[in-house]
């Protein structure tokens, strides 16, 4: 292929890829499921989806503080948030008379991120995040760990959640040997200690202390990515059954935890960060292909041809969070980004 050739060859590329790249999986929401009548009209369901879609989009990427300052966005707003939507299912039940529809609405990623802009909103990057986790009921100064504790059985059956997978240790007399050296402090409990075998996870221990008064203390201890983080917060009995009760010290506790892995990657729209990259051309690192990967990746925005020779091609990647995320995320789509001798580079594994 002649210089020239190459050179119209890969600002063709380029030209194609100036642009926001990726259609953001994040914004996406599946299996929205919306009833009515049969004689509701069409526009009815698609109304309904779209606004029970946007409330599943919100609490997925948005801490409880920031999706409040949402709460008065009108239905029109909301709609041109939309780029399509799809149905996937529907059922029909002429003896009830009942009509069941399932969507999957795409939100605009653009649109969401000068959403988020405009009213100073960080969001949350996350998907599928795994924590190992115990829950330690101190009941009249009788500990229950794995054994006859309703917290540790029921976990994952209240209010489950697609964000986070709560994985329960399985029992070891190690683990409750040092719970019952510190049954008089359980506060004092080291988690590297607890979940020795998962040091390189994010972990957390909740401790629910119940007295007879009815107001109970729940302390939340975690280290999510490397950082400690702790909450404690005080339940009190309305006089329902204990079993709702307990339910709802979970469906809590899941909600309190949550917000602690979101503030945690919290991604700010208002502050982009570029980094300058060498991609070596061949073959196999060819951008087509780099531009079929990038396009997958959420977090990078824009990509912007600087310089090229026959050789390598100098890139300009302008995208959002921590540079960790984006070679996490780059390493999800087979693509290594590494720093040698103070130069970025890029090539396709």
């Amino acid at each position: 292929m002649t210089s020239f050739k190459y050179l119209i060859f890969i600002l063709v590329i380029f030209l194609k890829t100036g642009n926001v790249l990726s259609e953001s999986t994040l914004f996406n929401v599946n299996n929205i499921e919306i009833s009515g009548n049969l004689s509701v009209n069409n526009q009815y369901f698609v109304n309904e989806a779209i606004k029970k879609g946007f409330n599943e989009m919100m609490n997925k990427v948005l801490l409880d503080k920031d999706k409040n300052k949402l709460k008065n966005l009108k239905s029109n707003e909301i709609k041109d948030l939309v780029s399509y939507y799809q149905i996937t299912e529907t059922t029909e039940d002429r003896m009830t008379n009942k009509l069941k529809k399932k969507y999957n609405i795409f939100f605009d990623k653009e649109k969401v991120h000068n959403l988020f802009y405009n009213f100073e909103i960080s969001y949350s990057d996350i998907d599928q995040y795994e924590i190992y986790f115990l829950p330690i009921h101190k009941k009249n100064d009788e500990l229950y760990v794995y054994n006859q504790n309703y917290f540790y059985e029921k976990w994952n059956e209240i209010n489950d959640s697609e964000l986070i997978e709560f994985i329960l240790p399985i029992e070891k007399i190690e683990i409750l040997q040092n719970i019952n050296y510190h049954k008089d402090n359980l506060i004092e409990l080291e988690l590297k200690n607890i979940f020795i075998e998962y040091s390189k996870k994010n972990f957390a221990l909740i401790i629910i202390e119940e007295n007879n008064s009815g107001k109970n203390k729940i302390f939340i201890k975690t280290n999510i990515m490397g950082k400690s983080i702790n909450k404690s917060f005080s339940f009190k009995n309305t006089g329902e059954k204990k079993i709702n009760f307990y339910d709802d010290i979970i469906i809590k506790a899941k909600r309190e935890i949550t917000n602690l892995v979101k503030s945690q990657n919290l991604i700010d729209i208002r502050t982009p960060s570029f980094i300058n990259i060498k991609f070596f051309v061949d073959k196999k690192n060819n951008l087509v292909e780099l531009d079929r990967r990038i396009k997958k990746i959420d977090l990078i925005e824009n990509l912007y041809f600087l310089e090229i020779n026959r050789k390598y091609v100098f890139l300009k990647i302008k995208y959002l969070g921590k540079i960790n995320k984006i070679i996490d995320q780059l390493k999800g789509q087979n693509i290594l980004l590494e720093l040698k001798n103070d130069q970025w580079s890029l090539k396709i594994i």
